[in-house]
């Protein structure tokens, strides 16, 4: 049978990123079953990495220690820079994938939208007001930080709205939950694409 765009190498990647400030080894398979190992020091964050993996079907293995003892904001931004380049890797040169997706996801009360081009373009946009500056012990303005680094590093067009919402728990997690299937739809291969899904040739 002649190859096709279906017939792809395995993606994943893995990466380890070591500082003054944090230690992290991180692992992705884009074509998973959902599957998350996740050691941090920020329990948030692997509660909500937990949703966008089992949501987006991704196989995501996480171990970060950080200066938690200053704050949880550089292990918490070194988690996005690592995971956005583990996504680009793994993504290789983006032939065949499907390139855009848009997804609504619900939390009870609340409501999110992900936009997402995988565009080689980086940017983001982000509208959400939430009721509490913390959940717990994290501090909601992390959010912004985790989505605006993984973007920039995994060189996407990211767009997230939080339409509305009472609890800001349940706003933050339809966010996370949003992202997942947004990825899992932008990163499927479609196969009435040849090449990569751009007029230019390449993304």
């Amino acid at each position: 049978m002649e190859n096709n765009n279906n017939e792809l190498a395995e993606r994943k990647a893995g990466l380890s990123r070591k500082t003054n400030e944090t230690d992290i080894t991180l692992s992705l398979g884009v074509d998973g079953s959902g599957i998350s190992e996740l050691e941090t020091d920020v329990p948030f964050l692997n509660h909500m990495l937990d949703l966008f993996a089992k949501h987006g079907q991704f196989d995501l293995s996480v171990q970060a220690r950080g200066d938690i003892d200053i704050d949880d904001h550089h292990t918490v931004e070194d988690i996005g820079i690592c995971l956005g380049q583990a996504l680009r890797e793994a993504l290789g040169d983006k032939k065949g994938i499907k390139r855009y997706a848009s997804v609504f996801i619900p939390m009870d009360e609340a409501l999110a939208q992900v936009v997402i081009d995988i565009s080689n373009r980086p940017h983001f946009e982000y509208r959400a007001e939430y009721p509490s500056q913390q959940v717990g012990s994290f501090s909601t303005e992390l959010v912004h930080e985790f989505l605006w680094k993984f973007a920039l590093e995994a060189r996407i067009t990211l767009h997230v709205i939080v339409h509305y919402g009472s609890n800001t728990h349940h706003m933050i997690e339809a966010v996370f939950k949003a992202l997942g299937r947004a990825l899992d739809e932008a990163t499927l291969i479609d196969p009435r694409v040849k090449g990569v899904p751009s007029t230019k040739g390449v993304l």
